[in-house]
């Protein structure tokens, strides 16, 4: 139990150092975790004789991930990827599998074993490249979205790959194997069959996953709701993934690939929100621990003894993933960044490869030596991964830069400059133009600016923080100034600009939150309207009706509160320090308390009054 405890302590050590570290480093949160494995295993040989069992411990975390990804996609949003299922992913698996059994046969290895190794290395890493888009936030790009499309493709195809495999054992293969070790030895069952057996197990197994998930699952949840006891749906919820993953191992497939079929079949049940909040934190922490595992499992040894093989290795599976998942970038028309994100985010190989060469050895496909030095440039493209997206990062820096079009140039200066015009600023443009007056937009983004054209609305395209383009706008001469960035440092750098160039100059400046505020009234901003604030007025309008006040009483209430929220501000910015949270102010926190018991007593005063106020009771209202 001590040493238990130890060895717990020492990975928790190590994940609560090193990823941080290279979180802030711009590594992102994996390269820390396969960092602190090497460190821990290769380097400081802290990793006993528990790293086996903590190895498929952790790999729980790949099997409860591939759970809640099947949880998201129902089968019709399945059937509605069906043409970058098939087409984008379908073809770099073939392709790639293609490419490198290819290459292995002219290496002189037989067919086999070269089919085996391009079905390995056609896979990527589903849990770098999911963790790694997540944390950058580029999952909802066009480029993030095809690598998710070819990565669902690639774990899909692991359970033809896995029926498939035991075909391709030599006869005998499996006996061979019983004799090596020894008749009690614990080999699976499965191992016992002969390869059209193992191919209906792995099709049966498949398809009891399906029926009891549509047909079992949702009775069984109905009655262990009636507990109403949270930790026992967190019990049941478990079950599902382990009970699964139990079946998996029993017949020699990969968990992982069950687990992800139930969530398919429960993503269109009404527990799949529950399903997912249980298993989320069980996931991040197990997934970590994944990484770890990862790191400390590369054998150095392997690598010392060969170097530059092994590196010739890698670099060359890179290379040959890196140049397919170009050529499909381009048939599939993704530009830009969204190419280099594509390109160089599946370059690597995948954990599920991990499981593939494990079969492949039990199916006597792959000898020891070469399983060997492929679990080795397995990891160590795993491990190279995230430093493709950092290069990708950099690469997509530079490709902006130069494909960054001419800004346009402003011939016509009007009285009215928009700076900014998203969501909130395209409302008040069109408010303001269609009421008769001129305005002059400016915005960043190419693309909106096309799309008001194509509606019949004049913008220009630039950066309205540039003093040139705002000079060129009509700075000197305009009457009114809309700050709508949604860079909230740019328009606090845009309004103070603005100010001191024009200190009569009326600017009204959109702001995030009341932090904001404060720091658009500091930079000299006129009126400051909160994005959410006067919407958020509105739907509070419309509960107060009904829930019994007239119309007429609603609408006092919300004008009571917009004019007492108003002064409140003003009030508090004596307050308010900049670069330190409003939280962390005793003055700030002790005086919206004593505000907020103001209102609360003018707002209670008014709801008594009733709808029938007098001249005389709106004398206070002028006063707050």
């Amino acid at each position: 139990m001590t040493s238990f405890l130890l060895q717990a302590t020492l990975y928790l050590f190590a994940m609560v150092i090193a990823v941080p570290l290279a979180t802030r480093s711009g590594l992102g949160s994996v390269l820390g975790y396969l960092i602190a494995g090497i460190v821990i295993g290769p380097v400081l040989h802290l990793a006993g004789s528990e790293m086996n069992s903590l190895q498929h411990f952790a790999e729980f975390g790949v099997v409860m991930m591939l759970f809640l990804i099947g949880l998201e996609l129902e089968p019709k949003a399945l059937w509605q990827m069906r043409d970058k299922l098939i087409g984008l992913g379908g073809l770099q698996v073939v392709l790639t599998m293609a490419a490198v059994c290819a290459v292995m046969l002219a290496c002189g290895e037989e067919f086999p074993t070269a089919l085996a190794l391009g079905m390995i290395f056609s896979l990527s890493s589903t849990a770098i490249v999911l963790q790694t888009l997540n944390e950058k936030r580029l999952l909802q790009t066009a480029g993030g979205r095809s690598a998710f499309a070819v990565l669902l493709t690639q774990d899909i195809a692991v359970i033809p790959m896995l029926a498939i495999l035991p075909l391709l054992a030599l006869p005998g293969a499996r006996a061979l194997a019983k004799a090596e070790h020894g008749e009690n030895a614990a080999v699976h069952f499965i191992q016992e069959l002969p390869g059209w057996g193992v191919t209906l197990i792995t099709l049966a197994a498949v398809a009891l996953i399906v029926v009891a998930g549509h047909y079992l699952a949702r009775p069984l949840f109905r009655f262990v709701h009636l507990a109403r006891l949270r930790e026992i749906n967190t019990a049941m919820a478990l079950l599902i993934v382990v009970g699964i993953a139990s079946l998996m191992n029993t017949v020699g497939l990969s968990p992982a690939l069950g687990t992800f079929l139930a969530g398919v079949v429960l993503a269109d049940s009404e527990f799949r929100h529950e399903l997912e909040s249980d298993i989320e934190p069980f996931k991040g922490l197990l997934m970590g621990l994944f990484f770890i595992t990862v790191g400390a499992g590369i054998k150095f040894e392997v690598i010392w003894a060969q170097p530059f093989q092994i590196a010739g290795l890698v670099a060359a599976l890179i290379a040959l993933k890196a140049a397919i998942l170009y050529g499909l970038a381009v048939a599939f028309r993704l530009r830009g960044a969204d190419r280099g994100l594509f390109t160089l985010g599946l370059a690597q190989a995948g954990e599920f490869g991990f499981v593939l060469v494990s079969f492949a050895v039990g199916q006597r496909i792959l000898p020891a030596a070469i399983a060997e030095k492929t679990l080795v440039v397995i990891a160590l493209s795993m491990l190279i991964s995230p430093l493709l997206f950092i290069a990708n990062e950099h690469l997509s820096r530079r490709l902006r830069r130069e494909d960054t079009p001419e800004e346009d140039r402003i011939e016509e200066q009007q009285p009215i400059i928009i700076a900014g015009v998203g969501r909130f600023g395209q409302v008040v443009n069109r408010m303001v133009t269609m009421s008769g007056f001129r305005t002059t937009v400016l915005d960043t983004d190419l693309k909106t600016i096309q799309v008001m054209r194509t509606f019949g609305f004049k913008g220009h395209y630039g950066d309205p923080t540039r003093p040139d383009l705002l000079a060129a706008a009509g700075l000197a001469k305009a009457r009114v100034l809309v700050v709508s960035l949604d860079d909230r440092a740019s328009a606090n750098r845009l309004v103070a600009y603005a100010r001191k160039m024009r200190p009569d100059l009326h600017i009204i400046a959109r702001a995030k939150d009341r932090e904001h505020v404060f720091e658009l009234y500091k930079a000299g901003a006129n009126d400051i309207v909160r994005e959410m604030f006067d919407s958020s007025l509105r739907a509070g309008r419309y509960v107060l009706e009904n829930v019994g006040l007239s119309e007429f009483e609603a609408a006092e209430l919300e004008r009571l509160y917009f004019k007492f929220d108003r002064a409140s501000l003003r009030d508090l910015a004596k307050y308010w320090q900049p670069g330190v949270p409003i939280m962390d102010s005793p003055g700030y926190v002790r005086r919206a308390r004593e505000l907020n018991t103001e209102l609360e007593a003018a707002m209670m005063a008014r709801f008594s009054r009733r709808a029938d106020l007098t001249e005389e009771d709106e004398k206070p209202l002028q006063a707050d």
